[in-house]
């Protein structure tokens, strides 16, 4: 992994490019998106969240997911670092479903085949 001062600055520049891809207004375009679901899958945490600095975005969105939780949407976490993020703000218990499995769930998603599931099927 990058070690904090590299990864700010490349953060830094992204943020130059993109100033506004994680905050106030895609927070809340992102969190009015969200309203209207039944199901959610988040698959990867909207920046570099591990720094206080950059973790509005990630923070927002699983604030927000809890919150739909709570209403009766399934919320499904998957990825390590989706995961990480969830439980470095206190709402990992609030989700329906975590798994450290992101890649792999995006793959059963896609239809395909995975080694696990294929021995347990032939089980």
């Amino acid at each position: 992994m990058f070690s904090a001062p590299v990864m700010a600055v490349v953060m830094l520049k992204v943020l130059v490019v993109n100033y506004d891809e994680y905050g106030p207004d895609s927070i809340k375009s992102f969190g009015e998106a969200l309203e209207t679901t039944k199901t959610i899958i988040w698959n990867g945490p909207m920046g570099v969240f591990e720094f206080d600095k950059f973790a509005a975005g990630t923070e927002a969105i699983a604030k927000k997911l809890a919150e739909l939780s709570g209403k009766g949407v399934t919320t499904i976490i998957g990825g390590g670092d989706s995961v990480a993020a969830v439980e470095k703000v206190g709402l990992a218990d609030k989700m329906s479903h975590i798994s450290t499995g992101g890649g792999a769930s995006l793959e059963l998603l896609e239809g395909k085949t995975l080694p696990g599931v294929l021995a347990l099927n032939d089980a």
